[in-house]
């Protein structure tokens, strides 16, 4: 068996802080709810009970949106759903196709994949501010940080009212010192030239979500987020250099920015 040889050439450091610009729900376990409660609680830092944004949820909204976006086919089952993802079903063609897809190139394919190369991004948790968590704590929200939406459903038959109540973080809340971090590799089935030109589909990924929404109860007026105080750096075989401040987030760290970026890292 030939040995695969690939090489770490540096690394794409994206700091950013998240607001949400309406209230926002990732689901947590309901496990404990006592009856009478809310029926949808969001998820929290098992040490400070403060909601968190998963880094799964925002590689996972943004891997589906730019799949959308791209037009391609959801063929792999997970759970109860379906994503794309090159190589699915033993498709002889697989290889070829991941070669060639952006979205699998940078979000990644199953590591027992023979094609598969190392994923190229990595999401990681971000976490509610303490200048927001003492807010919400001064203003005495339904419930630690949280607020207690009710939603209705109305019989069509009968026109019974049925209420459910959705826990949800407050507009205006900010999560801080989120990261991607985006590596270039070079070697067998990777090129760090073409890995950096990819940081344009992560670009187009959060410029879609901001358009979208994140989270839960999205088609009802929940999730819609914004990022602030983006913040571009980059890693080679040498230290840590900024490339780039944008307070003002996507409105600023635009394909114009982006490509000012990438002209200032040499391989």
């Amino acid at each position: 068996m030939s040995e695969r040889k690939i090489e770490l050439k540096g690394r794409v450091f994206i700091t950013f802080d998240i607001e949400a610009v309406t209230g926002l729900h990732i689901g947590g376990s309901d496990v404990g709810v006592e009856i009478g409660g809310v029926d949808k609680t969001v998820i929290r830092d098992k040490l400070t009970n403060r909601p968190y944004i998963p880094g799964s949820s925002l590689k996972g909204k943004m891997r589906s949106l730019l799949e959308k976006y791209k037009g391609l086919k959801q063929n792999q089952l997970i759970g109860k759903g379906y994503i794309h993802s090159c190589g699915a079903n033993r498709d002889p063609d697989g290889k070829e196709k991941y070669m060639g897809c952006d979205v699998c190139q940078v979000f990644g394919v199953p590591g027992e994949r023979d094609f598969a190369t190392p994923t190229r991004l990595v999401v990681r948790d971000a976490f509610l501010s303490d200048e927001s968590a003492q807010k919400l704590e001064n203003a005495q929200t339904d419930l630690p940080y949280t607020e207690v939406k009710t939603e209705v459903s109305i019989d069509r038959v009968t026109s019974a009212a049925n209420p459910r109540q959705m826990e949800r973080v407050p507009a205006g809340a900010v999560f801080c010192q989120a990261e991607m971090v985006f590596s270039l590799y070079e070697g067998e089935g990777c090129s760090a030239k073409e890995d950096l030109n990819r940081l344009n589909v992560l670009l187009e990924g959060m410029q879609l979500l901001e358009e979208d929404y994140l989270g839960g109860l999205g088609s009802r007026g929940s999730g819609k987020i914004k990022f602030r105080n983006i913040q571009v750096e980059f890693r080679g075989k040498e230290e840590r250099k900024a490339l780039g401040d944008f307070p003002k987030g996507l409105e600023q760290f635009n394909k114009e920015a982006l490509k000012t970026i990438l002209a200032d890292i040499h391989l």
